[in-house]
């Protein structure tokens, strides 16, 4: 398994789910700049252009944080 959130973890998903067995890679996509960074196409850090071109070709999941998620932080208790 290989999560990532940048095209600087392309080669580390691309390692992971090259060869034989069961094998799992997943973007989290961070779009959601109202609750977190957003990490995207045009971002000065965290890009995520090529993951978000070759991911389904390479049947690697793109999880969406704005919609995928409820809530991005956990509720902090009092």
């Amino acid at each position: 398994m290989a999560f990532g959130n940048s095209d600087g973890d392309f080669q580390m998903l691309e390692w992971t789910t090259t060869g034989p067995g069961p094998r799992l890679a997943v973007y989290v996509h961070h779009d959601d700049v109202e609750r977190e960074w957003a990490y995207d196409r045009e971002s000065a850090i965290g890009r995520l252009d090529r993951g978000l071109d070759e991911a389904a070709d390479r049947s690697w999941l793109v999880i969406s944080m704005a919609d995928d998620w409820n809530r991005v932080f956990p509720a902090v208790a009092d």
